[in-house]
């Protein structure tokens, strides 16, 4: 690929762009359950004129951009009281939920190096639904991950388990409102009162839940405190571009104070530039999501996302009792957000999947991770509400056709081959066979996925991610 000599017409150029993103999922179709949160056309229009307008403005020198300034700090206002922050509560725009964990893991990891610089490996603990982010903060920071299981039945953190975990060098425990896999929210106050006790910091990821689990709550849902209100609650993260509805790109980290926020910000002043001051991990940034997640906000509205709310709470309800109703399903835990996580003990949700997909929708698979089975996983919004009776129609088809495979013998045949495997003598080319075995040859993937899926979920956890590392390695230029 070379960049053509002569440039193209404006014409061929989106031509061509619209047929890259022909194979895409289709996303406004009101049957994907993951990855987009739309919020419908006209709120789509106003994103997109605002996200145009400050396209060009650049985040990187907030003193030749005021108005990003403004911006960000009338986002961050508006986070702080929606989430009980008083005025001592403070914080800044990023580009999304793992910009904005990272930024928390760093703050806690610089926070130790000045109040305890006897900590020469800090650790942070977390429960087992953790958001990945946390794992890749701790890959790239230079941070221990002490993982504690969760209760079996509930999938909750565990006080106990945390309790015990804590050692001289943590510096973080990390609470999730709610965890993202099934849906449900920690014990926030009793967690954080045990770090505020240790005198250790205490995260609250809201990425998924802190723009909505208030609304929830106005609504009579039954929705544990989380907040800035729980003592002991150091920072919170929540995401403007899932259940706000901003364009892609947007998210804020909050913390308690300016004491604990000044360690995030980078400086350097070691080179011939000019001064180099960051509030958060980029530099250079257009101004464009920003302005996009202002005009949204103030667009919808509190009576608008209170609506919003509604709408999803009694999806997720019907949803819940739809699957309860169906023959050889049973849900993960008791959902306390639009988050639904389900799964069958005698069926292959492999198979299920692949059988819905074939439908026109699209679910997550999630497979399998300590005391969490292979499961469906869904994530509810706006756009869904309409096609709930159509999706367990469809479910119920599906978990019969499935119940109907062979899916069983083939799944058993695949544990015989795998497990004759010595996977730690494997070489890059024995991974690359691998892939191939498992169905995955270059950019395509086959339209099935169960038999991938069942390869992964019999593998461990480290060898998961050396398949995944050399097929993204092979698949991206």
């Amino acid at each position: 690929m070379k960049i053509p000599q002569k440039g193209m017409s404006k014409d061929d150029i989106f031509e061509r762009l619209g047929d890259y993103r022909s194979r895409d999922l289709d996303w406004q179709s009101g049957r994907v359950f993951g990855y987009i949160f739309d919020p419908g056309p006209e709120v789509r229009d106003v994103a997109k004129e605002a996200y145009g307008m400050f396209l060009t403005e650049n985040g990187l020198d907030f003193t030749a951009f005021p108005s990003l300034l403004r911006l960000e700090n009338e986002l961050v206002g508006m986070m702080r009281h929606h989430l009980n922050g008083d005025e001592q509560v403070v914080g800044n725009f990023t580009s999304g939920g793992t910009e904005s964990i990272m930024l928390a893991v760093k703050s806690a990891r610089d926070y130790f190096r000045a109040k305890k610089p006897q900590i020469k490996e800090p650790e942070m603990i977390l429960p087992a639904t953790a958001h990945a982010a946390f794992h890749k903060a701790a890959h790239y920071l230079g941070v221990r991950v002490v993982q504690v299981p969760v209760a079996p039945a509930s999938y909750k953190a565990d006080v106990k388990a945390i309790a015990e975990a804590i050692g001289p060098n943590t510096i973080l425990i990390v609470g999730s409102a709610p965890s993202y896999t099934h849906g449900v929210i920690d014990p926030i106050r009793e967690m954080a009162a045990l770090a505020l006790e240790k005198e250790i910091l205490f995260h609250c990821d809201a990425c998924v839940g802190g723009f909505m689990l208030p609304y929830f709550r106005r609504l009579g849902a039954s929705v544990p405190e989380f907040d800035f209100s729980v003592p002991g609650v150091t920072s919170i993260s929540v995401d403007l571009h899932k259940y706000a509805y901003a364009a892609k790109g947007a998210s804020i980290i909050l913390y308690r104070n300016k004491n604990i926020r000044r360690y995030q910000i980078f400086a350097c002043s070691h080179w011939t530039g000019y001064t180099v001051v960051n509030n958060a991990v980029q530099s250079s940034k257009s101004g464009g999501p920003m302005a996009a997640a202002w005009a949204v906000i103030n667009y919808i509205g509190d009576e608008g996302y209170l609506e919003f709310a509604r709408k999803k709470l009694e999806a997720t309800r019907k949803v819940v009792e739809g699957i309860e109703q169906i023959d050889g399903l049973r849900i993960l835990g008791k959902p306390e957000m639009c988050l639904v996580a389900f799964t069958s003990d005698d069926l292959n949700v492999f198979h299920i999947i692949d059988e819905m997909n074939s439908k026109g929708w699209y679910i997550q698979p999630a497979l399998s991770y300590g005391n969490s089975p292979r499961h469906i996983h869904m994530s509810i919004n706006v756009s869904n509400v309409n096609w709930i009776d159509q999706f367990l129609s469809d479910l119920a088809g599906a978990v019969e056709k499935a119940r109907q495979s062979k899916s069983d013998e083939s799944s058993e045949q695949l544990r015989q081959m795998i497990s004759s495997i010595d996977f730690s003598s494997m070489s890059e080319e024995d991974f690359a066979s691998m892939l191939q075995l498992a169905g995955i040859d270059g950019e395509a993937l086959p339209e099935r996925m169960a038999d991938i899926n069942e390869i992964m979920d019999f593998l461990s956890p480290e060898i998961r991610e050396q398949l995944l590392v050399e097929y993204v390695n092979n698949l991206f230029a």
